[in-house]
């Protein structure tokens, strides 16, 4: 690769002779980019996927704000641990399920995302038992070795007895498949599962916290600009662009991902091929603090 493009990835620079309108959308494709935190947490995953089975299965709660890289994480792990056909097996082999929980707490509801998700046939109107047993023997014949219930704070938009009632469910589907159940959600999912001691003793919490601006944002910064497929060096990582960048993410993952999406087709759409304290300036970039402002003055 030559000096002119050593900000860019082999394959990033590749991308450089594709139509603008193909390099846009490139850019705003969904991408991975590991970080030290996502590392500890994806290596717990691994190490709950080969637990051995017992009664009592230890769970993983991982728990970060809002649009800071938990529902990328658990996907990540799902796309390195795919359904398969088995074709030396009886069936398709499904090692992690993740499923969302329901948006408010319902045991029926919650066995019909789980049929859904393995596209079985059900009537969403049969008896909680039947759905039970259908789901549970459909789990055991795919080989489930993990399931992740995202945005399990849902649990609390019911009242206490139907939370209570829900949390059983998750406690019961761990016991009778023996595999660990991963929870996903905001810090209200800890609060959530608090409410059941037994429960809240088998799961232990995987924090993702917001970013500081430290050497290993800018590292992250300097992996982000490595994959937008930018003619010229932006150099993200210069503290002082950097922190205008920090400044405007506030923190969040999520919000940086799409904020330097947003810059990078702007930079393609108008020729400059690179990200500048100019070009942020010009995207009319809505902060989650001021998003969140201005929701609260309307409601």
């Amino acid at each position: 690769m030559s000096d002119v493009l050593s900000h860019l990835t082999v394959a990033t620079a590749k991308a450089l002779a594709l139509p603008n309108d193909e390099r846009i959308e490139r850019i705003r494709k969904p991408r991975w980019i590991g970080y030290p935190r996502s590392k500890i947490v994806l290596d717990k995953l691994e190490d709950l996927l080969v637990y051995p089975k017992m009664h009592r299965m230890p769970n993983l709660l991982i728990v970060g704000d809002t649009n800071n890289g938990k529902t990328m994480l658990v996907e990540r792990f799902k796309k390195q641990h795919p359904a398969s056909d088995n074709p030396s097996g009886e069936g398709i082999s499904v090692p992690v399920l993740v499923i969302q929980a329901p948006p408010v707490p319902d045991e029926g509801r919650f066995y019909n995302t789980i049929l859904e998700a393995l596209f079985a046939p059900f009537k969403p109107n049969d008896r909680v038992d039947r759905k039970q047993f259908q789901s549970i023997k459909l789990l055991r014949y795919v080989g489930l070795k993990m399931l992740v219930i995202d945005e399990i704070h849902h649990v609390l938009a019911g009242n206490m007895n139907k939370q209570r009632a829900f949390l059983n469910v998750i406690k019961y589907l761990g016991n009778e498949l023996q595999v660990p159940i991963v929870g996903v959600g905001t810090k209200d999912a800890f609060r959530a599962i608090q409410t059941d001691p037994q429960l809240a003793n088998r799961f232990e919490p995987a924090v993702l916290p917001l970013w500081k601006f430290d050497d290993e944002f800018l590292r992250l910064l300097k992996s982000f600009e490595m994959l937008l497929p930018l003619r010229h060096a932006s150099k993200l990582y210069d503290t002082g662009l950097a922190a205008t960048i920090f400044s405007m993410a506030e923190g969040h993952i999520g919000e940086l991902s799409k904020l330097l999406a947003e810059a990078a087709v702007l930079a393609v759409q108008n020729g400059s091929e690179r990200i500048d304290a100019k070009l942020l300036k010009e995207i009319c970039w809505i902060g989650p603090s001021d998003r969140k402002r201005q929701i609260d003055r309307v409601a």
